[in-house]
């Protein structure tokens, strides 16, 4: 299951991130979602757990901790919507 973490202190590193999630059970990726253009972390990232009901308690136990001095947003992850092909825009 992916789990959202929202909220993140932008120096927390994802070995950071992996070793909370650790607490609650076996983590296969944990990724802090960083800047394309200037490379520092964008706020939030995402934790993969392969046991489901270990991935909800991590959701449990972490949403509204606190965590390198700012209160976390946890939840499960939504699938981002399809992006239409195209665009375009100009004229002919």
């Amino acid at each position: 299951m992916e789990i959202y973490v929202g909220n993140l202190s932008y120096a927390t590193t994802e070995n950071e991130l992996q070793a909370e999630f650790e607490k609650f059970g076996s983590v296969s990726r944990a990724t802090v979602v960083t800047d394309r253009d200037s490379g520092r972390s964008r706020g939030f990232g995402f934790v993969t757990m392969d046991q489901e009901d270990e991935a909800r308690a991590a959701i449990e136990g972490m949403n509204s901790r606190e965590l390198g001095g700012r209160v976390l947003t946890v939840n499960e992850a939504r699938k981002r919507p399809e992006r239409g092909g195209g665009g375009g825009g100009g004229r002919w």
